[in-house]
């Protein structure tokens, strides 16, 4: 399993590589495959030897080839990052597809898998595109749909799980309907990005557990609640402040995807009560 848990970090490192080229050109418009990436300071076409992750940025001393132009420290970090994040998911979902016993249950546990790395991949996109223009694409968030119904409403058919799909769908609508009547009661300080997120991630929670959704759900607004607690407290913010929630629903949903049923649990214990 450690092996192939390395093998997805590493193609963590290349998803990354794609991701900095969403994250730049979703949020202007512009098409993910082409033209070719190029510097921005002389035009330059990135050569293949000068795009591999992390290793070429470090071989160029964040620099490029033709004009010497810093390249931000932006892209190996995203490249790094998603590799690692790629490898701490694999690390997560792949002992269910080495403990199955049936053909059937083991697609089903590698469709959950890659239902994941998507979510992963998309985390790191939105998370940085959201922090940047304050804005969730829908050119990334609604096809996300289409993925995760795809993986996950497979997995739920081949592993027999019906309860799982049953769960996700009322996951995806309860998010979503708790979101937009959250944006229409607070217009300034929820937006309809939001909402299409929730939904999505609601989906996951749900296919996961009722401990995930729970977690996952709650969890958004506590991290982000203390988040922008630290801000004012160090006065790089005020009460008024717009702070991009997308992050903290992602990092919530994580919370409750990797943890969910442990936090539930121990959250029932103080009060002498034992989870379904």
């Amino acid at each position: 399993m450690s092996a192939v848990a390395i093998a997805l970090g590493v193609f963590g490192l290349l998803i990354g590589s794609f991701l900095n080229v969403l994250i730049y050109r979703v949020p202007l418009g512009r098409s993910v495959v082409s033209p070719p990436s190029s510097c921005p300071g002389c035009s330059a076409e990135i050569r293949p030897q000068d795009n591999i992750p992390v290793l070429s940025w470090l071989l160029l001393r964040g620099r490029c080839r033709h004009c010497s132009m810093p390249i931000s420290r932006r892209y190996p970090a995203v490249e790094l990052g998603t590799g690692l994040f790629f490898f701490a998911v694999s690390w997560l979902t792949l002992p269910a597809v080495f403990a199955a016993v049936s053909a059937p249950a083991t697609v089903a546990a590698i469709l959950a898998t890659i239902a994941s790395l998507y979510l992963a991949a998309v985390t790191v996109a939105l998370t940085l595109i959201d922090i940047d223009v304050h804005r969730l694409p829908n050119a990334i968030v609604l096809p996300s749909y289409i993925v995760a119904i795809v993986l996950l409403g497979g997995a739920s058919l081949l592993s027999g799980d019906g309860e799982a799909a049953l769960r996700a769908l009322a996951g995806m609508v309860a998010l979503a309907a708790a979101y937009y009547l959250m944006a229409l009661a607070y217009p300034g300080g929820m937006g309809l990005g939001d909402v299409k997120l929730a939904g999505l991630l609601g989906l996951y929670l749900g296919y996961s557990s009722w401990s995930a959704l729970a977690v996952g759900s709650f969890g958004a607004f506590i991290l982000g609640g203390i988040f922008s607690i630290i801000l004012i407290a160090t006065r790089r913010a005020t009460r008024k402040s717009g702070i991009p929630f997308g992050p903290w629903m992602l990092a919530g949903a994580w919370v409750g995807l990797s943890a969910g049923q442990n936090i539930w649990a121990s959250y029932l214990g103080l009060f002498g009560l034992t989870a379904i």
